[in-house]
Formats: structure tokens, C-alpha cells, sequence
């Protein structure tokens, strides 16, 4: 009975001091932690164009322009075409664990040049200004 008791402890011990010691991954995503975007472009015609943006001067911008996003949360949202371009942020938050990813699925719409974003993920909607809505597009189809 006192060694089931004595091995019980021991277990124990471990198991709090791995928990204790372990780092907890963050939920949210912090975008100075953004440090690369695969971007996907798409043409309409099932054409499909790749860009990867490493450029820290680049991607200084983009988190600036992300974090201009307004956003609806808890919202279903469908769009009646394909997406224009499918950007996937890669975030580090350890240098020892493997990036976090987040995609946006981003639509350019033509009649009044604002941008229109979807997170699958969190449900959400977001939508750009127009004044940031052609930087945006020209560094995401043109770096």
C-alpha cells in the first residue's frame, strides 16, 4: 500500500512540474510576431499565381495595413465568386516551436475599390478603406 501511495506522489510531481514548466501557445495572434505570407493569387480563370513575402521592410507594412481591418465577428459570410487572393500569415511566437499559420481569404471589389476579408477560423468579416485597398493589392500581387 505505501509504495502504490509513494509512486502515486511521484507521478504526481512530475505531472505538475511538466505543467508548471510548460509554455502556453497564445490563442490570439500578435502581428509583430507576422513574419512571412504565401500569397495565392487567382486569376478567374483557375490561373494561379504565387508570391512568398520575407521582406521585412514589406512585411513592417503589411502588419501596419492588417491591423487597419475592421472586423465583424461570429458572421457566416459567402461571396458569390471565388476569392481574388488567399494570403497565409505565418506567425512566430517561439523560435523553438513551429510558426502558427492564419488565412485570409481576400476579395478586391471593383464598384467601390474597398477590400473584403474572411477568417474562417474566428467567423469574421473585415473590410479595408479604399485609400489602403490599392497599396495592399499591389504589394500582394506584385512583390
Amino acid at each position: 500500500m505505501k509504495k502504490g501511495i509513494i509512486k502515486l506522489f511521484i507521478l504526481n510531481f512530475f505531472l505538475i512540474t511538466l505543467l508548471g514548466c510548460s509554455q502556453k501557445v497564445p490563442n490570439d495572434f500578435d502581428l509583430n510576431q507576422l513574419t512571412r505570407v504565401d500569397v495565392q493569387i487567382f486569376d478567374g480563370e483557375d490561373n494561379e499565381k504565387e508570391n512568398i513575402i520575407t521582406d521585412e521592410k514589406t512585411i513592417t507594412t503589411l502588419r501596419e495595413m492588417l491591423g487597419k481591418i475592421e472586423w465583424e465577428f461570429n458572421v457566416k459570410a459567402k461571396m458569390t465568386r471565388k476569392e481574388d487572393v488567399k494570403a497565409t500569415l505565418f506567425f512566430t511566437f517561439d523560435k523553438n516551436m513551429p510558426e502558427r499559420l492564419l488565412e485570409y481569404f481576400i476579395w478586391f471589389n471593383q464598384g467601390d475599390d474597398s477590400v473584403t476579408f474572411i477568417d474562417r477560423e474566428k467567423n469574421a468579416l473585415g473590410t479595408f478603406n479604399k485609400e489602403d485597398a490599392q497599396i495592399l493589392k499591389n504589394i500582394l500581387e506584385n512583390n
